[in-house]
């Protein structure tokens, strides 16, 4: 069904009578990058950082509001469909270019495999590059304003760009612990800054 209707955002469901939700999650993924909200009656951290590996945008644990579903759904929804100024449209920060409008990244000129999510995230950081970006402002400027604490969110997401851009020291997207994260300029050393 999301194949055939390619809908704005899917709420999935973990315990699926036919098929594991986060295979479903897998196989969406696959081809697409329409945000995914898992639920799940299993609040377990382990569960989330599985679930947001595995290519949901977000967790929402059972039970739960209606007000607090919706409100995440519209975050998603806003999050996907924001303007970008057209002073905005692309950033190139060390390698890394990102167009902004097309949600398309490249590392080196090697096109980057990211989720929806994983863009935001990395979209945000290159707007402030050079600059600490707190865990706060970060959950709240790519998650809303409701995830200010969920910072197992920015672990999960970190590792995996990390990873996705070849970044194993840290080199390019630091870390100021306890703190936040931020991306380093040209003109940064590879030696400021934490390399954890």
């Amino acid at each position: 069904m999301a194949a055939l209707e390619s809908p704005d955002l899917v709420v999935l469901d973990l315990g699926l009578p036919d098929l594991d939700g986060m295979e479903v999650c897998h196989r969406i993924r696959h081809w697409s990058e329409m945000p995914i909200i898992v639920l799940s009656a299993t609040g377990l951290e382990a569960a989330k950082v599985a679930a947001l590996d595995g290519g949901a945008d977000d967790y929402v644990t059972k039970p739960f509001g209606m007000a607090e579903l919706d409100a995440r759904i519209r975050t998603a929804l806003r999050k996907r469909r924001v303007d970008v100024p057209p002073e905005e449209v692309r950033r190139c920060v060390d390698g890394l270019e990102l167009d902004l409008r097309h949600h398309h990244a490249t590392m080196n000129g090697k096109t980057l495999e990211l989720t929806a999510k994983e863009f935001d995230l990395l979209a945000f950081l290159a707007r402030h590059s050079g600059k600490v970006c707190t865990h706060r402002m970060i959950l709240e400027e790519v998650w809303g304003t409701d995830y200010g604490s969920e910072a197992e969110y920015l672990r999960v997401y970190i590792y995996r760009l990390r990873r996705k851009l070849g970044d194993t020291e840290a080199r390019l997207l630091r870390t100021a612990p306890g703190i936040g994260y931020w991306l380093a300029t040209l003109d940064e050393s590879p030696n400021n800054g934490s390399e954890a």
